[in-house]
């Protein structure tokens, strides 16, 4: 597999993806990077009843993720990746793995976020991991459909 995108979205599997990210990417496999979701069933399976047919789901522990993307990436079978917020997919980049882009889909309003766009909210640490992510090279946008034009986060909270 490689990875046709890495996602940031607090609702992980849902229809957005689904409907648009996955129609429009076509991916065999979405990999969802949670520690909390890859030890419950329960949520996986309410997770994968969401899916089309012909995409499967994994769900792995960031510690399975430092360990396996590497392979995922250098593989021919296409793969998205989904984490819940931006500090996992901050430490997945600082881990090692090797991530050119990270499109965030959807971060909603929460205590000490602030509105950067109608479908993100973002704090000081996600400020800051932006910031870090894309000194270190690593282009951070948001765009909630895949029609959409991609809003690079870092220069919308500058605003």
């Amino acid at each position: 597999m490689t990875v046709v995108l890495f996602r940031v979205d607090e609702r992980l599997i849902h229809g957005q993806v689904v409907v648009g990210w996955a129609h429009w990417l076509h991916p065999r496999r979405v990999i969802v990077v949670h520690d909390a979701v890859a030890r419950s069933v329960v949520e996986q399976d309410i997770y994968r009843s969401g899916l089309p047919d012909g995409v499967d789901a994994a769900f792995w522990t960031e510690a399975e993720a430092v360990a396996r993307l590497p392979e995922v990436l250098e593989s021919d079978e296409p793969a998205f990746v989904l984490t819940e917020d931006l500090e996992t997919m901050w430490r997945l980049a600082v881990s090692g793995v090797a991530i050119a882009e990270i499109n965030v889909g959807g971060l909603h309003a929460a205590p000490q976020r602030e509105r950067v766009l109608p479908y993100v909210c973002l704090g000081d640490s996600d400020l800051r991991r932006i910031q870090e992510l894309e000194a270190a090279g690593v282009r951070v946008t948001a765009q909630d459909v895949p029609t959409a034009p991609p809003v690079r986060l870092v220069e919308q909270a500058e605003e």
